[in-house]
Protein backbone atom coordinates (compact mmCIF):
# COMPACT_ATOMS: atom_id res chain seq x y z
CA UNK A 1 0.00 0.00 0.00
CA UNK A 2 1.26 3.61 -1.16
CA UNK A 3 1.76 5.75 1.93
CA UNK A 4 -0.64 8.50 2.75
CA UNK A 5 -0.85 11.95 4.31
CA UNK A 6 -1.68 11.76 7.65
CA UNK A 7 -2.85 15.62 8.11
CA UNK A 8 -5.55 15.72 5.50
CA UNK A 9 -6.82 12.45 6.27
CA UNK A 10 -7.35 13.25 9.96
CA UNK A 11 -8.88 16.56 8.82
CA UNK A 12 -11.30 14.29 7.05
CA UNK A 13 -11.62 12.00 9.75
CA UNK A 14 -12.98 14.86 11.99
CA UNK A 15 -15.06 15.71 9.47
CA UNK A 16 -17.04 12.07 9.87
CA UNK A 17 -16.27 12.07 13.99
CA UNK A 18 -18.57 15.32 13.77
CA UNK A 19 -21.23 14.21 11.76
CA UNK A 20 -21.07 10.57 13.81
CA UNK A 21 -21.72 12.85 16.45
CA UNK A 22 -23.98 15.11 15.20
CA UNK A 23 -26.27 11.43 14.65
CA UNK A 24 -25.11 11.50 18.33
CA UNK A 25 -26.64 14.71 19.83
CA UNK A 26 -29.65 13.63 17.80
CA UNK A 27 -30.42 10.51 19.46
CA UNK A 28 -29.61 12.07 22.86
CA UNK A 29 -32.33 14.72 21.94
CA UNK A 30 -34.92 11.98 21.49
CA UNK A 31 -33.92 10.09 24.79
CA UNK A 32 -35.12 13.75 25.89
CA UNK A 33 -38.26 14.42 24.36
CA UNK A 34 -40.11 14.99 27.49
CA UNK A 35 -37.60 18.07 28.24
CA UNK A 36 -38.23 20.63 25.18
CA UNK A 37 -35.59 22.78 26.70
CA UNK A 38 -32.88 20.13 26.63
CA UNK A 39 -34.54 18.44 23.44
CA UNK A 40 -34.07 21.95 21.46
CA UNK A 41 -30.83 22.36 23.14
CA UNK A 42 -29.00 19.20 21.83
CA UNK A 43 -30.71 19.01 18.54
CA UNK A 44 -28.66 22.97 18.27
CA UNK A 45 -25.60 20.98 19.07
CA UNK A 46 -26.42 18.78 16.38
CA UNK A 47 -26.83 21.58 14.08
CA UNK A 48 -23.60 23.50 15.16
CA UNK A 49 -21.66 19.79 14.58
CA UNK A 50 -22.69 19.42 10.89
CA UNK A 51 -21.25 23.22 9.94
CA UNK A 52 -18.18 22.66 12.18
CA UNK A 53 -17.63 19.28 9.62
CA UNK A 54 -17.93 21.58 6.84
CA UNK A 55 -14.56 23.63 8.18
CA UNK A 56 -12.73 20.45 8.36
CA UNK A 57 -14.20 19.20 4.79
CA UNK A 58 -12.91 22.21 3.20
CA UNK A 59 -9.27 22.42 5.37
CA UNK A 60 -8.82 18.82 3.86
CA UNK A 61 -8.35 19.12 0.35
CA UNK A 62 -6.73 22.66 1.09
CA UNK A 63 -4.24 21.46 2.97
CA UNK A 64 -3.78 18.09 0.74
CA UNK A 65 -3.38 20.70 -2.02
CA UNK A 66 -0.80 22.92 -0.50
CA UNK A 67 0.96 20.42 0.73
CA UNK A 68 1.27 18.47 -2.50
CA UNK A 69 -0.55 15.84 -0.78
CA UNK A 70 -3.51 14.89 -2.73
CA UNK A 71 -4.48 10.76 -3.31
CA UNK A 72 -7.43 8.19 -4.56
CA UNK A 73 -7.44 7.22 -1.20
CA UNK A 74 -8.08 10.73 0.41
CA UNK A 75 -10.51 11.08 -2.19
CA UNK A 76 -12.43 8.05 -1.19
CA UNK A 77 -12.06 8.60 2.29
CA UNK A 78 -13.25 12.43 1.56
CA UNK A 79 -16.18 10.75 0.32
CA UNK A 80 -17.35 8.75 2.62
CA UNK A 81 -16.83 11.02 5.51
CA UNK A 82 -19.54 13.40 3.60
CA UNK A 83 -21.86 10.20 3.16
CA UNK A 84 -22.01 10.34 6.90
CA UNK A 85 -22.22 14.00 7.90
CA UNK A 86 -23.72 15.58 4.52
CA UNK A 87 -25.83 12.54 3.94
CA UNK A 88 -27.00 11.13 6.78
CA UNK A 89 -26.51 13.10 9.64
CA UNK A 90 -28.78 15.90 8.11
CA UNK A 91 -31.58 13.23 7.26
CA UNK A 92 -32.01 11.79 10.97
CA UNK A 93 -32.24 15.47 12.41
CA UNK A 94 -34.55 16.31 10.10
CA UNK A 95 -36.42 12.97 10.74
CA UNK A 96 -36.45 13.46 14.78
CA UNK A 97 -37.61 17.00 14.27
CA UNK A 98 -40.47 15.86 13.00
CA UNK A 99 -41.34 13.10 14.31
CA UNK A 100 -41.29 15.19 18.60
CA UNK A 101 -42.92 18.13 16.94
CA UNK A 102 -45.88 16.84 15.13
CA UNK A 103 -47.77 16.17 18.37
CA UNK A 104 -46.93 18.99 19.90
CA UNK A 105 -48.18 21.23 16.89
CA UNK A 106 -51.41 18.76 16.37
CA UNK A 107 -50.66 16.97 13.16
CA UNK A 108 -49.59 13.47 12.54
CA UNK A 109 -47.03 12.51 9.91
CA UNK A 110 -47.05 8.64 9.16
CA UNK A 111 -43.66 7.55 9.98
CA UNK A 112 -43.05 6.04 6.62
CA UNK A 113 -43.79 9.34 4.66
CA UNK A 114 -40.86 10.91 6.74
CA UNK A 115 -38.66 7.93 6.80
CA UNK A 116 -39.03 8.08 2.89
CA UNK A 117 -38.57 11.86 2.22
CA UNK A 118 -35.05 11.43 4.67
CA UNK A 119 -34.19 8.33 3.05
CA UNK A 120 -34.61 10.37 -0.46
CA UNK A 121 -32.18 12.90 0.57
CA UNK A 122 -29.84 10.36 1.79
CA UNK A 123 -29.42 8.02 -0.87
CA UNK A 124 -29.30 10.73 -3.25
CA UNK A 125 -26.53 12.65 -1.58
CA UNK A 126 -24.71 8.56 -1.60
CA UNK A 127 -25.41 8.47 -5.73
CA UNK A 128 -23.91 11.96 -6.24
CA UNK A 129 -20.83 10.55 -4.11
CA UNK A 130 -20.64 8.03 -6.06
CA UNK A 131 -20.82 9.71 -9.26
CA UNK A 132 -18.06 12.10 -7.85
CA UNK A 133 -15.54 9.05 -7.44
CA UNK A 134 -16.28 8.24 -11.31
CA UNK A 135 -16.04 11.51 -12.57
CA UNK A 136 -13.24 13.05 -10.17
CA UNK A 137 -10.37 10.95 -12.02
CA UNK A 138 -11.67 12.54 -15.85
CA UNK A 139 -9.78 15.51 -17.26
CA UNK A 140 -11.67 18.68 -16.74
CA UNK A 141 -11.19 22.28 -17.45
CA UNK A 142 -10.63 24.87 -14.63
CA UNK A 143 -14.11 27.08 -13.50
CA UNK A 144 -15.70 28.20 -11.62
CA UNK A 145 -19.10 25.78 -11.09
CA UNK A 146 -20.05 22.70 -9.88
CA UNK A 147 -22.42 20.29 -11.75
CA UNK A 148 -25.33 19.72 -9.19
CA UNK A 149 -26.08 20.80 -5.65
CA UNK A 150 -22.86 20.03 -3.46
CA UNK A 151 -24.21 18.45 -0.70
CA UNK A 152 -22.39 20.63 2.33
CA UNK A 153 -24.60 22.92 0.85
CA UNK A 154 -27.67 20.91 0.73
CA UNK A 155 -26.68 19.89 4.24
CA UNK A 156 -26.36 23.16 5.20
CA UNK A 157 -30.04 24.26 3.86
CA UNK A 158 -31.29 21.54 6.13
CA UNK A 159 -29.21 22.21 9.36
CA UNK A 160 -29.81 25.82 8.68
CA UNK A 161 -33.39 25.75 8.32
CA UNK A 162 -34.12 23.42 11.76
CA UNK A 163 -31.56 25.63 13.85
CA UNK A 164 -33.18 28.88 12.85
CA UNK A 165 -36.68 27.54 13.63
CA UNK A 166 -35.24 25.69 16.98
CA UNK A 167 -33.94 29.20 17.60
CA UNK A 168 -37.50 31.01 16.73
CA UNK A 169 -39.34 28.69 19.55
CA UNK A 170 -37.64 30.19 22.21
CA UNK A 171 -37.38 34.18 21.84
CA UNK A 172 -35.42 34.65 25.33
CA UNK A 173 -32.91 32.98 23.94
CA UNK A 174 -33.14 34.15 19.97
CA UNK A 175 -30.69 37.42 21.13
CA UNK A 176 -28.18 35.02 22.25
CA UNK A 177 -28.62 33.10 18.64
CA UNK A 178 -28.13 36.17 16.52
CA UNK A 179 -31.75 36.07 15.24
CA UNK A 180 -33.15 38.79 16.75
CA UNK A 181 -29.79 40.20 18.32
CA UNK A 182 -29.55 42.67 15.62
CA UNK A 183 -32.97 44.15 16.68
CA UNK A 184 -32.43 44.48 20.77
CA UNK A 185 -35.88 42.84 22.06
CA UNK A 186 -37.54 42.11 18.84
CA UNK A 187 -40.93 39.98 19.66
CA UNK A 188 -40.87 36.68 17.41
CA UNK A 189 -44.09 35.25 18.98
CA UNK A 190 -46.45 37.11 16.04
CA UNK A 191 -44.67 34.58 13.50
CA UNK A 192 -45.10 31.90 15.35
CA UNK A 193 -47.94 30.42 13.24
CA UNK A 194 -45.44 30.00 10.41
CA UNK A 195 -43.51 28.00 12.17
CA UNK A 196 -45.88 25.26 12.56
CA UNK A 197 -45.71 24.47 8.56
CA UNK A 198 -41.32 23.82 8.85
CA UNK A 199 -41.56 20.63 9.96
CA UNK A 200 -43.91 19.96 7.12
CA UNK A 201 -42.23 21.82 4.50
CA UNK A 202 -38.61 19.37 5.56
CA UNK A 203 -40.36 16.90 4.27
CA UNK A 204 -41.13 18.35 0.82
CA UNK A 205 -37.74 20.31 1.00
CA UNK A 206 -35.45 16.91 1.69
CA UNK A 207 -36.16 14.91 -1.56
CA UNK A 208 -35.99 18.21 -3.62
CA UNK A 209 -32.51 18.92 -2.14
CA UNK A 210 -31.85 15.46 -3.33
CA UNK A 211 -32.34 15.92 -7.00
CA UNK A 212 -30.65 18.93 -6.83
CA UNK A 213 -27.78 17.03 -5.86
CA UNK A 214 -27.85 14.75 -8.76
CA UNK A 215 -28.68 17.40 -11.00
CA UNK A 216 -26.58 18.82 -13.42
CA UNK A 217 -27.23 22.65 -12.74
CA UNK A 218 -24.55 24.80 -12.17
CA UNK A 219 -23.46 25.98 -9.12
CA UNK A 220 -20.80 28.73 -8.06
CA UNK A 221 -17.67 27.20 -6.48
CA UNK A 222 -16.96 29.44 -3.23
CA UNK A 223 -13.21 29.14 -2.76
CA UNK A 224 -12.78 29.16 -6.80
CA UNK A 225 -14.17 32.80 -6.36
CA UNK A 226 -12.68 33.56 -2.97
CA UNK A 227 -9.10 32.72 -4.67
CA UNK A 228 -9.59 33.97 -7.77
CA UNK A 229 -6.50 35.87 -9.62
CA UNK A 230 -9.18 39.38 -9.99
CA UNK A 231 -10.85 41.20 -7.60
CA UNK A 232 -8.89 39.88 -4.75
CA UNK A 233 -9.26 43.21 -2.54
CA UNK A 234 -12.81 43.20 -2.76
CA UNK A 235 -13.16 39.76 -2.07
CA UNK A 236 -11.58 40.63 1.31
CA UNK A 237 -13.49 43.80 1.73
CA UNK A 238 -16.27 41.03 1.27
CA UNK A 239 -15.05 38.34 3.65
CA UNK A 240 -14.98 40.96 6.10
CA UNK A 241 -18.59 42.28 6.29
CA UNK A 242 -19.50 38.63 5.86
CA UNK A 243 -17.48 37.84 9.12
CA UNK A 244 -18.83 40.48 10.38
CA UNK A 245 -22.11 39.54 10.07
CA UNK A 246 -21.35 36.01 10.82
CA UNK A 247 -20.43 37.33 14.42
CA UNK A 248 -24.08 39.84 14.91
CA UNK A 249 -26.01 37.39 13.21
CA UNK A 250 -24.79 33.92 13.23
CA UNK A 251 -27.43 31.31 12.92
CA UNK A 252 -29.50 34.22 10.25
CA UNK A 253 -26.74 34.53 7.90
CA UNK A 254 -26.07 30.57 7.70
CA UNK A 255 -29.75 30.22 6.91
CA UNK A 256 -29.78 33.35 4.20
CA UNK A 257 -26.47 32.15 2.70
CA UNK A 258 -26.98 28.43 2.44
CA UNK A 259 -30.65 29.18 0.76
CA UNK A 260 -28.84 31.72 -1.56
CA UNK A 261 -26.53 29.05 -2.62
CA UNK A 262 -29.85 26.32 -3.43
CA UNK A 263 -31.29 29.43 -5.21
CA UNK A 264 -28.74 30.36 -7.30
CA UNK A 265 -28.33 27.73 -9.16
CA UNK A 266 -31.94 27.32 -10.20
CA UNK A 267 -32.03 30.80 -10.88
CA UNK A 268 -29.27 30.88 -13.26
CA UNK A 269 -30.63 28.13 -15.12
CA UNK A 270 -34.09 30.11 -15.68
CA UNK A 271 -31.60 32.87 -16.76
CA UNK A 272 -30.10 30.29 -19.50
CA UNK A 273 -26.68 31.98 -17.66
CA UNK A 274 -25.38 28.49 -18.27
CA UNK A 275 -23.02 28.76 -20.43
CA UNK A 276 -20.81 25.54 -21.86
CA UNK A 277 -17.49 26.51 -21.39
CA UNK A 278 -18.32 27.63 -17.66
CA UNK A 279 -17.11 23.90 -16.57
CA UNK A 280 -17.07 23.09 -12.88
CA UNK A 281 -13.68 22.56 -10.70
CA UNK A 282 -14.59 18.79 -10.13
CA UNK A 283 -18.31 17.27 -9.32
CA UNK A 284 -18.59 18.39 -5.89
CA UNK A 285 -19.36 16.04 -3.35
Amino acid sequence: MKSIATLPNLLTLANAACGLLAISRTIDALSLAGDEVMFYEKMKNACFLIFLAMIFDGLDGMVARLTKTTSDFGAQLDSFADAITFGVAPAILAKSLVQHEGPLLGYSISPRLSFAACACFSLLAILRLARFNLESGTEKKKGKFFRGLPSPAAAGSVASLIWIYLVLLQPNVAADEGVAGLVGGFELKGISPFLAWVPPLLLVWLPLLGLLMVSRIRYPHGFAWISSERSNFFNLVAVVFIAGALYLAPVTLLFVAFHFVVFSGLVRTALGRDREEELEVEPAS
